[in-house]
């Protein structure tokens, strides 16, 4: 092995930079040539690429985003497209290509197996988690301490007007954020797909009234996931309002996917990309890189996708029988 790729696929993660740096880092170690491509697989597609060296990741660690760029690509979903792909990294004598992204990103990576014959490798970074094969993607704790950060913002509003709260995160299908940030913020109430496929505006509303019973007339802070209602928290609120609960909505939207990223994701991120480069020079192909347990190992990149990880039933439970007392 003498030359690999890597990209930065899909939506943006707190860590990706790290990882960047380390598999620049690692790869030098060991006498590899590192190619970038810019805007995902649209760099793969159009030939934008420049070589990476370690000077050219100096001081990135601690930065948000990616500074290969990211992007979605509609050509790796046509037949011409990946062959386009995999034409293009063989030209460049490619000996394997580094995908950092999450499930959409590992998809194409699949289907660019069929016609590219290096090795492919993938790194979980996402902010929503919901990757099978490691127990945390690379920017999820810094999507929620940002999460948890505003939803602490809005509780001193909230009390300080006794009024009731709906804060809508980031996590797409899942509620790998929504649940954290709804625990480690003491939410009254979260909302996701975990918990309800389809959500019960009358069963909400008694929640609420339930709590005030408890607690007299005081603040109330609902965690949704977004996805989970038509319109969003913006139209959940307004459902409410016609049941007698009067609140507010905050969209927390693309900051969530910002940010100078933690120390966690910066460890997570140096780790599981020098992993990922050792890996392809043991033979590794069509895996994800990932840690389970506190241990870095291999998973089968075609099972990524198939959701069996699922968020701490404990805390749903919790949740549900407690947090309104």
């Amino acid at each position: 092995m003498k030359r690999i790729g890597v990209l930065t696929s899909g939506g943006d993660a707190p860590g990706m930079n790290a990882c960047l740096r380390a598999v620049v880092l690692t790869a030098h170690a060991n006498e590899l040539e590192v190619i970038g491509f810019q805007r995902g697989f649209n760099g793969v597609v159009e030939q934008q690429y420049q070589t990476l060296s370690p000077y050219h990741v100096s001081g990135i660690i601690q930065n948000g985003g990616t500074v290969l760029k990211s992007a979605r690509c509609a050509a790796m979903q046509t037949e011409e497209g990946l062959q386009q792909a995999a034409q293009n990294l063989h030209d460049l004598e490619l000996d394997a290509l580094l995908v950092i992204g999450g499930d959409g990103s590992f998809r194409g990576t699949l289907a660019l197996a069929k016609y590219y014959k290096g090795q492919l490798i993938g790194v979980p970074g996402t902010i929503d988690n919901d990757v099978d094969g490691s127990d945390f993607s690379i920017g999820f704790a810094t999507a929620l301490d940002t999460a948890l950060d505003a939803i602490d913002k809005v509780r001193d509003t909230a009390d300080a007007f006794e009024r009731i709260f709906l804060v809508e995160v980031m996590g797409r299908h899942t509620g790998y954020l929504a649940v954290a940030a709804g625990i480690a913020a003491g939410a009254e109430q979260i909302i996701c797909p975990e918990l309800a496929s389809e959500l019960n505006l009358d069963k909400i509303a008694d929640h609420v009234e339930q709590a005030r019973k408890h607690r007299g007339n005081c603040s109330y802070i609902i965690v949704i996931a977004e996805t989970m209602y038509p319109g969003g928290a913006s139209a959940l609120a307004a459902d409410l309002e016609q049941r007698g609960i009067e609140c507010r909505a905050s969209i927390l939207g693309h900051i969530q996917r910002g940010g100078r990223p933690v120390g966690a994701d910066r460890i997570l991120a140096t780790k599981l990309g020098a992993y990922a480069v050792e890996q392809l020079l043991q033979g590794a192909h069509l895996v994800m890189a990932g840690e389970i347990n506190g241990q870095a190992g291999l998973y089968p990149l075609a099972l990524t996708g198939d959701k069996k990880k699922q968020v701490d039933s404990y805390l749903l439970r919790w949740q549900q029988q407690i947090a309104q007392y």
